[in-house]
């Protein structure tokens, strides 16, 4: 059975198109347990800082510790089932953005609470509309409505800021999750 060079060229096209949708979903699926775990984390440290501002510290540095060890420790796991080599620089970029926003938030910025707890939301969803732009138009849209709803509870929610962003930011990775579990 000859094939022409035309219908080979066709059918190399073909498996390269299967194997970036398999890369993406890939990517989707390791990106939307990444933001389901983020999600419940946050929610949970905007939660407890509602009820126990005072508290901020620990509650914050407890969220952020079991964030970013989980994070590692997913992506070690899941790059050696694939045969993979983990890769430090996803874990590299998150401690870049931690140590960006902590120079902004307690140094340059001299913010308060109500600014640092805007802040921070908006700084990730930044991250995830620039990543986007590689990634899937799906990120751009997440960071920016999401940051588009921080800044209105900032504007509007008095005193209940902190639930509100338990509710947009922590749900908003949530349901993006999801969603890009079934994309």
């Amino acid at each position: 059975m000859d094939i022409s060079p035309s219908e080979a060229a066709a059918a190399l096209i073909d498996i390269e198109s299967i194997a970036r949708k398999v890369k993406q979903s890939s990517w989707y699926r390791l990106a939307s347990t990444m933001m389901m775990l983020w999600g419940v984390l946050v929610a949970l440290g905007y939660s407890a800082s509602q009820f126990a501002p005072q508290a901020w510290l620990p509650i914050w540095s407890t969220v952020n510790g079991v964030g970013i060890i989980a994070t590692v420790a997913f992506k070690a796991y899941d790059g050696r089932t694939r045969g993979q080599n983990f890769d430090a620089r996803s874990v590299i970029a998150i401690l870049l953005f931690f140590g960006f926003g902590l120079l902004w938030t307690r140094l340059l910025g001299r913010f308060g609470m109500r600014e640092s707890d805007a802040f921070w939301p908006t700084l990730f969803m930044f991250g995830y509309a620039i990543a986007g732009l590689w990634l899937g138009r799906a990120l751009v849209a997440i960071g920016l409505a999401i940051t588009a709803l921080v800044i209105a509870g900032y504007l509007w929610m008095g005193d209940w800021f902190d639930l509100y962003l338990a509710l947009v930011a922590g749900g908003g990775l949530i349901l993006c999750g999801l969603w890009m579990r079934w994309a």
